[in-house]
């Protein structure tokens, strides 16, 4: 019996039909008694309305099969034999190095007690163990408890100060508790960030995370973040990293700095907006006076992971210079918040003293009846961009903070007590918001969807502070100013899309996705797509 794979699209019934335009082609197709592959092509864009555009941003894969053949009738239906994964189909792969033969060390939790909450951040103090000679970290692989795949949502590894000494490492605590150690305060510079979803990280061949020495890390925190929602009780978890290293020295140190919106209760988003928009700045004159004195020429960035939490929907890394915008930096209009991990940039991207850099996030909180703040639980939102670049330079943090006053303004505030002796701070006038919090104060508002546009408006216009932070919690001369956004003189061009293709741009097209239609079909091992 001949089987020929098809192009089908379904619709909103979830039928199944033949596609008239056929734009999937079969390479090959291999089968044994255990798995059925698959491998095919196709263009990237189509221009057909019944196929989707793939770009950069995160796909989504969903796989179903029945174990007959599909006949004259049409499909059979695949009963609990389906599923998804979102995958990210154009993230260019990096040529693996031998690792196995390279020395590693593991930071691990060790019988850590989840407790039965929605949201817990777990802190452990661990001292690198390499010391007195400089090696570099090649790759970093998340090291996650059997089972406790969707529990351990993201991991960060901070750099600490250098003045610690091993009586910091007795025990692990709950990051962001009034009872921590004040240990924890003095670890500010993330040095490496792993989310759900995300793999191992290879850093570039003429690249490497640099230790051993005094200038680098010698006590680090990793912060790992449980996602509980179900409160199930009596969970133990010793999830982790595993860092491989080696003598071999390569040509630069990798960084990393923090972009985006400080994480703060002065990020907000109203209720019942199908869409809405947050911006946070890493300003002209934060990276002036950094690279300025540090690295004139400017910083290499070559790898970027875009953070936010559950309402986000897409995220853009936008890159200005002399108020012309460049080609996005990093992109994912297909947000996934279970599957987050570093781009690599297809080039990389040199930033220069003066350049501004933007981290546009989009959320949809159209099922939510309460204000949705800045914060660190999952159903709090974030706004972050984390630059993996080199020659490492002392700036960790290039964020922002919207001003609180004028959005409290257009809910009607007039007057807060002041001197601010309580956050949230409290309002005094006008009478139906007196004594209320100012987080009260806006959730007592009535939102509307034309109100949170005007609004959406108004905060994407509003002066920010600048935050602009070294190691060690030292910082910049320009923290703490206030900047405005930037004045956008030309606004980047997309390229046209062409539908129809050259012959050289068809080959490489199908190079490109031949891997990627065998990848996705083993990692469903018994599947027949």
């Amino acid at each position: 019996e001949s089987r020929v794979p098809a192009d089908y699209f379904t619709d909103e019934n979830r039928v199944l039909r033949k596609d008239p335009q056929q734009d999937y082609h079969l390479e090959y197709a291999m089968e044994n008694s255990t798995h059925t592959i698959l491998a095919f092509s196709r263009e990237l864009h189509t221009c057909d309305a019944n196929d989707k555009t793939i770009t950069e941003s995160t796909v989504r894969v969903i796989w179903a099969y029945h174990h007959r053949d599909m006949g004259e009738a049409g499909q059979n239906y695949h009963g609990l034999n389906r599923g998804t994964k979102s995958l990210r189909l154009l993230n260019p792969e990096k040529e693996e190095v031998l690792s196995a033969s390279l020395p590693y060390f593991d930071l691990t939790n060790k019988d850590v007690p989840v407790p039965d909450k929605d949201t817990t951040y777990w802190c452990q103090m661990f001292k690198i163990p390499v010391q007195h000679e400089k090696h570099h970290v090649t790759k970093v692989e998340p090291l996650i408890q059997k089972g406790h795949e969707n529990l351990v949502h993201h991991i960060l590894l901070y750099q600490c100060s250098s003045n610690l000494n091993d009586s910091v490492l007795d025990y692990g605590h709950e990051c962001y508790h009034p009872n921590m150690p004040d240990s924890f305060l003095t670890c500010e510079t993330v040095i490496f960030a792993w989310a759900i979803g995300g793999e191992g990280f290879t850093y570039p061949p003429h690249v490497g995370l640099s230790i051993g020495t005094a200038a680098d890390p010698q006590f680090v925190l990793m912060e790992v973040h449980y996602d509980n929602p179900s409160y199930t009780e009596g969970l133990i978890d010793n999830s982790g990293l595993r860092l491989i290293y080696t003598p071999v020295l390569r040509k630069y140190d990798a960084g990393v700095i923090e972009a985006g919106l400080w994480v703060s209760l002065f990020h907000n988003i109203p209720p019942g907006m199908p869409e809405f928009v947050s911006e946070g700045h890493c300003t002209l004159e934060c990276l002036e006076e950094a690279l300025g004195a540090e690295r004139p020429a400017g910083i290499h960035v070559f790898a970027v992971l875009l953070h936010a939490h559950l309402a986000g929907r897409a995220i853009r890394m936008r890159h200005f210079r002399n108020g012309e915008e460049q080609k996005l930096l990093a992109y994912d209009d297909e947000f996934d918040f279970n599957f987050q991990e570093f781009q690599y940039l297809k080039e990389e991207r040199t930033i220069l003293p003066g350049d501004n850099l933007i981290t546009e996030c989009h959320y949809s909180t159209v099922d939510r009846i309460r204000m949705t703040w800045g914060g660190l639980s999952t159903r709090n939102e974030m706004c972050l961009s984390y630059l993996l670049y080199y020659p490492r330079i002392n700036l960790t943090r290039c964020a922002s903070i919207p001003d609180i006053m004028e959005q409290l303004q257009f809910i009607g505030v007039k007057e807060i007590y002041r001197p601010v002796r309580t956050w949230p701070f409290i309002i005094k006038s006008p009478k139906q918001y007196k004594n209320l919090s100012f987080m009260d104060a806006m959730n007592k508002f009535q939102w509307s969807r034309s109100k949170g546009l005007s609004y959406n408006d108004l905060v994407l216009k509003l002066p920010v502070n600048v935050r602009c932070s070294k190691t060690d919690n030292a910082e910049w001369s320009i923290q703490g100013m206030t900047a405005l956004p930037p004045e956008i003189e030309r606004p980047y061009k997309t390229e046209p899309v062409i539908c129809s293709s050259s012959s050289l741009l068809r080959c490489s097209l199908f190079l490109t996705l031949l891997y990627t239609g065998t990848l996705h079909i083993e990692i469903f091992s018994h599947t027949i797509l």
